[in-house]
């Protein structure tokens, strides 16, 4: 089903994009992303990976920028890049940044295979949570077998990383693990699904569209090169960022 009703579903709820809700990471009622963020800022991997990608971000940003520029946005989704760019530093998006630069560690971390492992341990249990929900809740049928699961990729990855690199499984970490019982937790009936699709579609746009940039430079830096099923999309990537 295409994407697109994600967004539809949210518009239902007048302040499922509250600028507040994002940038404080409170807890809302329509859109909680305080435990998203510690899933985030507790991985080395994404900080690392973000570290690593200002550069190559900031060139993009800069270009979409002027692509975009004289381009009409559904209100919808102006509101959403309004509210993204408020949390990206002016050394991610040189003309649209809003948010303050972070003091820069003495000496940037560099992530190993373990970091990289425990990110797609982490990612799976948040995957799971995602993909039984759709299949369990009524409202949510046509999200299913979308071509947009992920869990069975990250199983292969997981166990090409312990084997590759001699690594045992770790347990999912606190803040994945939190992330995902919120998420089981999020629906209680029908009226919960348009918070619910917030989190739907953030995540997996997240990782189809910015998500494959970081990971070909994890796997530049950690795999020499070898590509995760986890970032293998299909053909038409493009094609499903746009339905």
């Amino acid at each position: 089903m295409k994407l697109s009703i994600a967004l539809l579903l949210t518009a239902g709820s007048a302040t499922a994009f509250a600028p507040s809700s994002l940038v404080h990471s409170s807890y809302s009622r329509h859109l909680n992303l305080a435990t998203k963020s510690d899933f985030c800022k507790h991985s080395a991997l994404c900080m690392s990976a973000a570290e690593a990608n200002v550069a190559e971000s900031a060139a993009i940003a800069d270009k979409d920028t002027d692509t975009n520029a004289t381009s009409e946005f559904p209100p919808i989704l102006q509101e959403l890049r309004e509210v993204a760019m408020r949390l990206h530093t002016r050394e991610q998006a040189p003309r649209e940044g809003k948010a303050e630069e972070p003091k820069k560690p003495a000496e940037p971390h560099v992530p190993t295979q373990a970091d990289y492992l425990q990110f797609l341990v982490d990612s799976y249990v948040v995957y799971v949570a995602l993909e039984e929900i759709v299949n369990e809740v009524d409202a949510l049928a046509p999200f299913r077998n979308s071509g947009l699961e992920r869990t069975q990729a990250l199983e292969t990855d997981i166990a090409y990383m312990c084997e590759k690199f001699d690594l045992q499984r770790p347990d999912a970490g606190k803040a994945g693990s939190m992330y995902a019982a919120q998420l089981k937790n999020m629906i209680k009936s029908d009226e919960d699904v348009p918070e619910f699709m917030c989190h739907y579609y953030n995540f997996y746009f997240a990782h189809l569209a910015g998500g494959r940039m970081i990971g070909k430079q994890m796997s530049k830096l950690l795999l020499d090169g070898e590509a995760l099923e986890f970032y293998k999309w299909g053909e038409n990537v493009n094609g499903m960022k746009d339905t």
